[in-house]
């Protein structure tokens, strides 16, 4: 799948090596899952967002690519379809303080 790491890093005003060093990663492993030779699990990738201050998805997709005139301009992976997402419905108890 591919990522937009190498552009947050660039955003923040970092380099590949900066932040290697700072989430305990080898140069060589950040750079194979930057250039997509190598899959990251979702704790590295978890752990990649929160050093460079953003969030989970904008390792993947750019803010501006994410606009209601565009959809959410994310897709599935497998199929390509376009994914809907929905806000979660939260439930409060009345009387409860």
């Amino acid at each position: 799948m591919d990522n937009r790491i190498k552009e947050v890093i660039k955003e923040k005003g970092m380099t590949a090596k900066e932040l290697a060093e700072k989430i305990g990663l080898s140069s060589v492993s950040l750079y194979n899952i930057i250039n997509g030779k190598q899959e990251a699990s979702a704790n590295t990738l978890k752990i990649i967002s929160e050093c460079l201050n953003v969030p989970f998805w904008q390792l993947f997709v750019s803010p501006e690519e994410v606009s209601k005139e565009s959809g959410t301009g994310l897709h599935c992976p497998v199929c390509g379809a376009e994914l809907e997402l929905k806000q979660k419905e939260v439930k409060t108890f009345q009387g409860i303080k």
